[in-house]
């Protein structure tokens, strides 16, 4: 049980690294949290940073959901057979997503989660059979809106919201159904800013 909440711990406070906030004070001595939508994601640093630094922002974000799910998972399932391993996989993901939606070290405000919760998705993808599937479809919904519609939040909303049904679909143990809707409300209920510009037609639209 230590283990485990140690481990919780620590994916909590690699999900709170503030990586927008880090880099836009860095590169341009701003705080993210007062330009643009104030959000402090990739996203909005893509607006604030341009392409390059936006993308490597995004990946390290991914990153920051991906690595606690695969190394502290690998190092905790051996010591322990207090949970499921792909259980014990969820609950550090879902701290790592805490952690990035409410960073401790900017008062509790971060971003919206969505790279983070991808990240942690791609870890369990290695352990849950079928959820890769699942994972595939749902980026690939992403992908389909944005070309469609060229708005980010729009087609993070749409993929969140097909998540859980994919993982119905494709028989996915009781847990990671759980987790397909708990994820699913979290990216949806931290877009509502995001939801009601789109409503409005004011949401702007990403420019390739």
């Amino acid at each position: 049980m230590p283990a485990i909440i140690s481990a919780v711990i620590i994916s909590y406070l690699i999900g709170s690294i503030p990586t927008a906030y880090l880099f836009t004070r860095a590169i341009k001595g701003v705080d993210i949290r007062k330009v643009g939508s104030g959000n402090v994601g990739a996203t909005n640093a893509l607006r604030v940073l341009g392409k390059g630094w936006g993308g490597a922002i995004l990946f390290i974000d991914i990153l920051k959901g991906l690595l606690p799910v695969v190394f502290l998972g690998n190092y905790i399932q051996p010591r322990t057979d207090f949970i499921q391993a792909h259980n014990l996989l969820i609950i550090i993901g879902l701290s790592s997503i805490c952690g990035h939606n409410w960073t401790i070290f900017l008062g509790f405000r971060g971003g919206k989660g969505v790279a983070t919760t991808l990240g942690v998705l791609l870890g369990l993808a290695f352990k849950v059979p079928g959820l890769g599937y699942a994972l595939s479809l749902t980026v690939l919904c992403w992908f389909i809106c944005f070309f469609l519609s060229r708005i980010i939040s729009l087609s993070s909303v749409f993929a969140a919201f097909v998540f859980p049904f994919l993982t119905m679909f494709f028989k996915q143990p009781p847990t990671v159904k759980l987790l397909g809707v708990l994820l699913s409300l979290f990216i949806i209920l931290r877009h509502k800013p995001n939801i009601l510009r789109i409503i409005k037609g004011e949401e702007p639209r990403f420019k390739l």
